[in-house]
């Protein structure tokens, strides 16, 4: 049972959540003090798109639309890491463009066996918190989550990768001629649109196998959807060289090219590269009695205009191999047809943002500071306090009290919101850079502050001594040297 050509889908693709990481702590037999050994969280896993030459539909995302990968294993005691999930890869036919369905941009165009592109990343595991020991916070009981992985609608548009176009008005004996040069075997039939989907064969040339693809029957009108209409016209994009084939039977005597005019203008109407491709223009059912008027008119045409006529049988197998051969000539002398212009997925560690205020609180928009918030417990209050800080590291909380905003404002990340409550100035000047660094209480504030004038003083000090000496900055035992020696 034939299930017919799909050739446009829409699938949803999400990348494997990270693992958590472990808040461990160390506790083992004669070791009083182990502190925390939480391992980090295992990577999510990704997901790819990847060609595979034995496909030639888009029938299996049909039935299956929804792909997910992996998650990430969580971190375990003894600095144990999690397992990384394994990247899910999903087989696709040769030509089929990636296109995201929200932006509408071109991720991929996929050509070539074994060509592969990432659709949908994994989320970052999450640290343990053996990562968050300091020398004034030595048994951390704070770890992270880990980040979810990428979701991601994706239009996958299947243009057929083909040598050879054979294009033509209904009943022109496109189909019986692709079985005649070919294994093929196309539906034939004493009727019009016979063929309801593109057909491919594979025509021999020594070692070599040429794709023909019998497309559709075209009517005036097409460019604009009218028959088959745009469903089919995409797939003569892929093709090199065209061959436009004829029906005596229907061409007239005074105007014997006007079915090649009709099906130029509705190539032209569709894609101007289409008016530049290289062609080939054939007659079919010359064996047919009483036509030899119509066939002497159509000669004369053709050699008013310069255009070489190919005349063959299909039903009696006769002109066949001059017309391949040119066929094959204009192949030689023709480059594969360009790809469309891709834009890969940017990286995902950009923190680009923006704030904009709506009805009755301030929305923050931006990639990363939505993964961050969704990876956030906000019943554990060490989390909280961590993201806080990244907030502040990254330029949120400068960018909304920039823009106006208040403390006591509401503030929504992605599903969550929030009371804005700027950080105090003291604490700003005299927080680490390090956004996971531990906060600094105020009852330490003046001891720190002296410590580092203490140190700033040392090695002025030393600097001056430097000076003075001719030292190289070798160091504390070197000036004193020097020193005893010009004494």
């Amino acid at each position: 049972m034939s299930h017919g050509l799909v050739d446009h889908i829409t699938l949803y693709t999400r990348g494997g959540d990270g693992g958590d990481g472990s808040r461990s702590m160390r506790t083992e037999k004669f070791i009083p003090a182990g502190g925390p050994d939480g391992g980090d969280g295992g990577r999510g896993a990704d997901v790819y798109l990847e060609v595979d030459a034995n496909l030639h539909t888009l029938l299996d995302f049909k039935r299956k639309v929804h792909w997910k990968a992996g998650h990430g294993g969580k971190g375990g005691k003894k600095r144990s890491h999690g397992a990384d999930g394994r990247d899910l890869i999903i087989k696709v036919p040769p030509g089929t463009v990636v296109l995201d369905k929200d932006s509408g941009l071109c991720l991929a165009d996929l050509f070539r066996e074994g060509e592969r592109v990432l659709v949908a990343r994994g989320g970052k595991g999450g640290r343990g918190n053996m990562h968050f020991v300091t020398s004034v916070h030595k048994a951390p009981r704070y770890c992270e989550q880990g980040e979810p992985g990428e979701e991601r609608w994706l239009t996958l548009d299947l243009q057929m990768m083909a040598e050879v176009g054979i294009v033509g008005f209904p009943n022109a004996g496109k189909s019986t001629l692709l079985s005649v040069i070919s294994r093929a075997e196309p539906k034939v039939g004493d009727y019009p649109f016979t063929t309801l989907q593109p057909i491919l064969g594979v025509v021999n040339r020594g070692y070599q196998g040429i794709v023909f693809a019998d497309l559709p029957g075209l009517v005036e009108g097409a460019s604009e959807g009218v028959g088959l209409g745009h469903r089919f016209l995409r797939h003569v994009e892929r093709t090199r060289v065209l061959l436009h084939l004829l029906d005596l039977a229907s061409l007239k005597v005074e105007e014997p090219l006007a079915t090649y005019d009709t099906l130029r203008r509705e190539l032209r109407l569709y894609s101007q590269n289409l008016a530049l491709r290289p062609e080939v223009l054939a007659v079919n059912k010359c064996e047919l009695e009483g036509q030899q008027e119509v066939l002497e008119a159509l000669r004369k045409a053709c050699k008013k205009r310069g255009l070489p006529l190919f005349e063959v049988s299909c039903h009696e197998h006769r002109g066949m191999q001059p017309l391949l051969d040119r066929l094959f000539a204009e192949l030689d002398e023709t480059e594969p047809p360009e790809r469309q212009l891709a834009h890969p997925l940017p990286p995902r560690t950009h923190r680009e943002f923006r704030v904009e205020y709506e009805v009755d609180c301030w929305r923050v928009f931006g990639e990363q500071v939505e993964q961050l918030v969704k990876a956030t417990d906000m019943q554990d209050p060490d989390q909280v306090r961590n993201l806080q800080r990244k907030l502040l590291g990254w330029g949120v909380e400068d960018e909304l009290l920039r823009q106006g905003a208040e403390a006591g404002d509401t503030v929504r990340i992605d599903r969550n919101l929030f009371d804005f409550e700027p950080t105090p100035d003291w604490l700003r000047k005299e927080r680490m850079p390090d956004p996971d660094a531990v906060e600094v209480r105020p009852s330490q504030k003046d001891r720190l502050v002296r410590r580092g004038q203490l140190r700033q003083s040392a090695k002025e000090q030393a600097h001056q001594l430097g000076k003075q000496v001719g030292s190289r900055g070798r160091g504390r035992k070197g000036q004193e040297r020097k020193i005893q020696g010009t004494e």
